[in-house]
């Protein structure tokens, strides 16, 4: 039977992975300049998102501007940003499916319970689906920042380091991941697993009963 109380859970902890993963997308904050080169007093911090660069003063003054041109950046990002944008979109159609799928919902009536285990379950893997693409571009950003921190070719200045997005990617990830699988798993057809049983037990006393009333009429005709 289909469990509300793990179809809800899932539903919530998948709508906090979306909520996260809207602000680690929107926020520039990807990469954040390396205090590296023996210097105690940097005078501007550099952060870097899909969208947007800012620069922060010590004076408490910040400046953001967005990316010119889509087509100037890197292939990385405008990858990073599809694959954002994708699994965001995928959430909003699994939240809808599975809502709609919800034991505790009316939204297809309350007769056709396996319709809607069905939607919920599609629903769980589309969270699922959604939750590894979006642990690709952080994992990809995080990977290339590491690797340029420790290049010895690449100048101190340009160095950066992780930011807290990633960070924060990685919690949207995991909420996904562990939503959709509750939902899927809390969303098993009703009946199922009842009739199941209830046939197997029937296929094994049959023989038994059988057996019985043969030996009950042996012991008729002695």
């Amino acid at each position: 039977m289909a469990s509300t109380g793990l179809q809800l859970l899932g539903l919530v902890l998948a709508v906090l992975g979306w909520v996260c993963g809207v602000l680690v997308c929107a926020a520039p904050l990807w990469r954040v300049s390396a205090f590296v080169g023996g210097e105690l007093v940097i005078a501007q911090v550099l952060w870097e998102g899909l969208w947007m660069n800012c620069l922060s003063q010590t004076t408490g003054q910040i400046q953001c501007k967005t990316y010119d041109s889509t087509l100037a950046l890197p292939t990385s990002a405008q990858a990073a940003r599809g694959l954002t944008v994708l699994s965001l979109l995928l959430c909003l159609l699994a939240l809808m499916l599975g809502v709609a799928g919800a034991k505790c919902t009316h939204c297809m009536g309350d007769t056709n319970q396996a319709s809607k285990a069905r939607l919920a379950r599609i629903g769980g893997l589309l969270f699922v689906v959604s939750g590894l693409a979006y642990l690709i571009p952080i994992c990809w950003t995080a990977h290339a920042v590491i690797r340029d921190f420790y290049d010895l070719t690449v100048a101190a200045p340009l160095k950066r380091e992780l930011g807290p997005a990633l960070y924060l990617g990685w919690l949207a990830s995991v909420l996904l991941l562990v939503g959709g699988s509750l939902l899927h798993v809390g969303s098993s057809p009703p009946g199922a697993r009842t009739l199941a049983f209830f046939s197997g037990a029937a296929k094994d006393n049959a023989p038994a009963g059988a057996a019985g009333e043969a030996k009950q009429q042996e012991k008729s005709f002695v």
